[in-house]
This record gives structure tokens, C-alpha cells and sequence, in this order.
């Protein structure tokens, strides 16, 4: 024979089935995390694969301690939950500050006196603005004297890296780190700016890595000379497959960073 459980009962009996469901799947991530970490050299992933490993198990972690957060609230009311020792980081001076003051909807007491600030709490979060795309114009008036005839005056046009280009110099810059730094294809970074409107074409974003590209060399050649100059330089190669234009197929390429290190 069955018996029904109370109310309260069925709510406890969820409860641990939640936790229960937590600790599984926590449990899982804790073996995938061991095995990308300890595993036999020709099971670990590589460092990419274990970064994801070890996101998602944080990623696990903070869901439950915000579950076991609201799961707090709903049995003590407003009660405050333990607070957990956590690294949040730290926010740069260089940073700037939006401050915003949050006042009570009354500063006139019950009683009917004034309410006198004793004190206050201060809290800081990091906040973002998203990246935003604007339009430079640059306006060039032509001035004229019209007692005489010398001819229009008018400032030069300022330098450009790209002649008659859209892109600024600050937008090629932002190409070439999401590209290099972050590993962001052009074909990504054209669906991003598609998003807020912008139709800018792969093969636009390609010409303006290419320009760059040869501005660059210089600097480029300056810094072979001067790592050349060391007595001790350390090379690796690294195999890529790369397309073979014409014969759809693919050839072997090569990748050869080169570092110089003078410590004895």
C-alpha cells in the first residue's frame, strides 16, 4: 500500500533528487577533467580541449551554488546565503568609473522627522559597452579671397592608410588583433559586424590585412635583425595542411616561429 507524502515531504524528496542530479553530473566533469589532466599521454587532449574541460566544470559549479542559492531563499525567506570564498579578480584604476546613487523613495521618518545619512554601502561591478561602429566625416572647406585672384586656400588631407578606404586606421588595427591575437576569421568578424547593420565583405576585410601587411614590413625586417644579432635562437616547426589553388587538394605547410632568449 502506498501513502501518499505530505506536501512538505514531496518538496524534500525533489530537493535531493536535485542535489543527487548535481553531484552526477558534477561527478562526470570531475572524470573528464582527471582524464584531460592525468590521462595516458595518448589519451590528454590538447590545451585548448582541457580549457574547455576545466570551463564547463566551473561553468557546473556556479549553476549549483545558484540553485543551492535559490533553493536557500525559498526555505528561509530573504535570508542571506553562505558566502563562498570566490576569486572575482580585481578591477584596474585605469578604468572609468560610473557612479549611480540608489536613494530611499522617502527620507522623512515615521515619526515625521528627517532621515540624516549615517553611512553607506559601496559595491563595484564590471560593466561593458558593447563595440559600437561609427562614421567619421571629414569635412575640408575651400576659402577664396574675393579682392584677388590667388587662387583657393584649403587644409591637405590627412594621411591615410588605406587610400580612399572605408576602414580607419583604428579598424584595421581591431582587424588585425581579433585575426592574429584572438584567432578570429575574417568571415567571423564580418558576421559580427553584419549584425549591428554593417555589410562589410570578407575580401574587404582580406585587402585591409594585406595593406597592413605591407606597412608592416619594416618592422617586420627590423625585428629579424635584431633577433639575428643573438647568439642563441630557438626554432619550431609546426605542420599545417594548406590548399594547393588548382588541384583541390592539399599540400603540407610549415609554420617556423623563431625566439631569441640572451639569459646565460
Amino acid at each position: 500500500m502506498l501513502i501518499a507524502a505530505t506536501g512538505r515531504e514531496a518538496e524534500t524528496v525533489a530537493q535531493i533528487a536535485r542535489k543527487d542530479e548535481r553531484i552526477e553530473r558534477l561527478e562526470k566533469l570531475v572524470a573528464a577533467f582527471k582524464q584531460a589532466a592525468f590521462g595516458r599521454k595518448s589519451e590528454k587532449t590538447d590545451p585548448d580541449q582541457f580549457d574547455l574541460a576545466l570551463e564547463d566544470l566551473d561553468t557546473a559549479v556556479a549553476a549549483i551554488h545558484a540553485e543551492d542559492e535559490a533553493d536557500a531563499d525559498a526555505v528561509g525567506g530573504n535570508r542571506i546565503a553562505k558566502s563562498r570564498a570566490a576569486n572575482r579578480g580585481s578591477l584596474p584604476k585605469h578604468l572609468p568609473l560610473i557612479e549611480e546613487m540608489i536613494e530611499p523613495e522617502s527620507l522623512v521618518c515615521a515619526c515625521g522627522g528627517d532621515l540624516h545619512c549615517i553611512g553607506e554601502d559601496v559595491s563595484e561591478r564590471l560593466d561593458i559597452v558593447p563595440a559600437q561602429f561609427r562614421v567619421i566625416i571629414t569635412r575640408r572647406p575651400k576659402y577664396a579671397c574675393r579682392a584677388c585672384a590667388d587662387g583657393v586656400v584649403q587644409a591637405p588631407a590627412p594621411a591615410r592608410l588605406i587610400q580612399a578606404g572605408l576602414p580607419t586606421e583604428a579598424t584595421v588595427a581591431h582587424v588585425l588583433v581579433s585575426k592574429y591575437a584572438d584567432h578570429l576569421p575574417l568571415y567571423r568578424q564580418a558576421q559580427i559586424m553584419s549584425r549591428q547593420g554593417l555589410d562589410l565583405d570578407r575580401s574587404t576585410l582580406a585587402d585591409c590585412v594585406g595593406r597592413a601587411a605591407y606597412e608592416l614590413r619594416p618592422v617586420f625586417d627590423a625585428l629579424m635583425v635584431d633577433l639575428k644579432r643573438s647568439t642563441k635562437l630557438f626554432m619550431d616547426e609546426t605542420r599545417a595542411p594548406v590548399l594547393n589553388p588548382g588541384s583541390r587538394k592539399t599540400k603540407t605547410g610549415y609554420f617556423w616561429p623563431l625566439a631569441r632568449d640572451d639569459r646565460p
